[in-house]
């Protein structure tokens, strides 16, 4: 069997199962409060003392993959929002694991898209696929994780269309390469005068304003408090647009929906993403029924010149929170280089 581990600036997902026919099949798994742990080796003693007791007969963890939110250089992540260092050599020694590699966050999520399934989307932009065409994921959580996904050398998309559901499934993963990166730390580019307003807000309280600092978690009680002056958690502001329809709590989603949609466009852009712009994490996971898609539409297709080219690129949210670990069960699997 192998382990599947998405590591996050809040929570930790591990599994522990294999992969049978292009489908994940864990056996065991566990969600884990990352301010419940002083590092990820504390994570790993309690996940491991439960898998010993529960294994099948004969049963033993042969690799492991797992997508960490923080830049990788080389087999290590130092986290951006926390104070772990996640080394796979050290922790595949430490517990018997013999092949485990330790990649970004949105590496793993990428190399997942391909094992999602139709009912792992919702819709915010129906556009069409260009089969093979370069696309972008984005991971909304915490913070903001972004990685390209383009075609592999030699194979451009007159060549490789007939290949099978290039935008889904098996066949895309043959003819990708996932490109992760730290997109999230670029400056926030404002589209708008009621973005340029926040930008000063958020410029006058904490210096560069950074896109994770609007497009995230963090973003969401960063627009609030903007717009409010109150203090409140993603989740409580969430709580009251979609629950209660308080005014303050809509204008707050409304604004993320613009802002988001500004910068997927801007990426887009960046890899003419003909192939779709997908938009996962865990924050994303939850609204992505409630975001206003008039509002995220406008504001993604708003690129002057470009603007009708935006149009017809799809872009979908994924619904799926454990996209993560659906890639890092499949890095696992990948031949070494």
């Amino acid at each position: 069997m192998i382990l599947a581990a998405d590591i996050g600036a809040t929570k930790v997902l591990l599994e522990a199962g294999d992969v049978d026919e292009g489908r994940w099949k864990p056996f065991l798994a566990r969600r884990y409060a990352v301010a419940d742990f002083p590092s990820m080796a504390a994570v790993m003693q309690v996940f491991m003392k439960e898998w010993d007791g529960a294994r099948p007969s004969r049963a033993r963890l042969v690799a492991g993959a797992m997508g960490v939110a923080g830049p990788a250089e080389g087999n290590c992540v130092r986290m951006t929002h926390r104070p772990w260092v996640v080394d796979g050599d050290a922790l595949g020694d430490q517990f018997g694991i013999g092949r485990l590699r330790v990649v970004n966050d949105l590496a793993a999520t990428a190399s997942g898209i391909a094992m999602l399934s139709s009912r792992d989307f919702f819709t915010l932009q129906a556009g069409r696929v260009v089969e093979g065409a370069s696309q972008v994921v984005l991971g909304v959580g915490t913070g903001l994780g972004v990685a390209y996904r383009v075609p592999k050398i030699g194979d451009a998309p007159s060549k490789i269309r007939d290949a099978p559901s290039l935008s889904l499934g098996e066949g895309a993963s043959r003819i990708f390469r996932s490109i992760p990166g730290e997109g999230g730390h670029v400056g926030f580019s404002p589209a708008s005068a009621e973005q340029a307003n926040l930008w000063r807000v958020l410029f006058e309280t904490h210096g560069r304003v950074e896109v994770e600092g609007v497009v995230s978690g963090r973003g969401i009680a960063n627009i609030h408090h903007a717009l409010t002056g109150a203090t409140l958690e993603p989740a409580e502001i969430c709580d009251r647009a979609f629950g209660k329809g308080e005014a303050a709590a809509v204008r707050t989603l409304d604004v993320f929906a613009e802002c988001l949609g500004n910068v997927a466009g801007d990426h887009a852009l960046a890899v003419m993403a003909r192939g779709g712009v997908y938009i996962a994490g865990g924050v994303m996971s939850k609204i992505a029924r409630s975001l206003n898609r008039e509002k995220f539409a406008a504001a993604f297709c708003a690129k002057g010149a470009m603007s009708s080219l935006l149009a017809r690129i799809p872009v979908r949210a994924v619904t799926n929170e454990r996209l993560g670990i659906l890639g890092a069960a499949r890095i696992a699997t990948a031949p070494a280089t």
